[in-house]
């Protein structure tokens, strides 16, 4: 994780008014607690990964194919544009479970129209597309935890 991610999160938490916030990725493990109302000073604690027995080392082996297949996807899609979160949060397609989806494959979008929303601490942010094109796949279930800069459609653009 890199120090500008970290600093990001950090404003987030104090804007969003959380008292603490645990965030865990690739073994690594980050809480960050903001003053409270008896005035304890804010603080920033990280876990560095342990690497000491087999059932720790488990889980990283089952994810680590995924990230392999999104490469190979990526390649073998190279002519789309991939559309990217920019937060951390819940992804939904739609703005509640009775309402349809902003946009489905196949859909075209416009550059501002809203594709998708990411819940981050009970904020819901309309996540807007940068470019016009096409909807070739939606590569993200709804209503799961997205990370930072994690691909959530691919586009053909116009």
């Amino acid at each position: 994780m890199k120090l500008s991610e970290i600093q990001e999160l950090i404003k987030f938490v104090v804007k969003s008014g959380a008292s603490e916030v645990t965030y865990e990725i690739k073994g690594l493990k980050l809480t960050i607690k903001t003053p409270g109302k008896n005035g304890d000073p804010q603080q920033i604690i990280m876990h560095a990964p342990m690497q000491v027995s087999a059932p720790l080392s488990a889980p990283v082996e089952k994810k680590a194919p995924a990230p392999k297949q999104e490469t190979i996807a990526a390649a073998d899609d190279s002519k789309y544009i991939t559309i990217k979160s920019p937060m951390i949060g819940t992804f939904y397609r739609s703005s509640s479970p009775d309402k349809p989806s902003f946009v489905n494959v196949g859909d075209e979008v416009k550059k501002g129209q809203t594709i998708c929303i990411i819940e981050a601490m009970k904020l819901f942010n309309e996540i807007e597309s940068e470019f016009s094109g096409k909807i070739v796949k939606v590569l993200v279930e709804d209503s799961t935890p997205v990370e930072y800069d994690q691909p959530l459609f691919l586009v053909e653009p116009k």
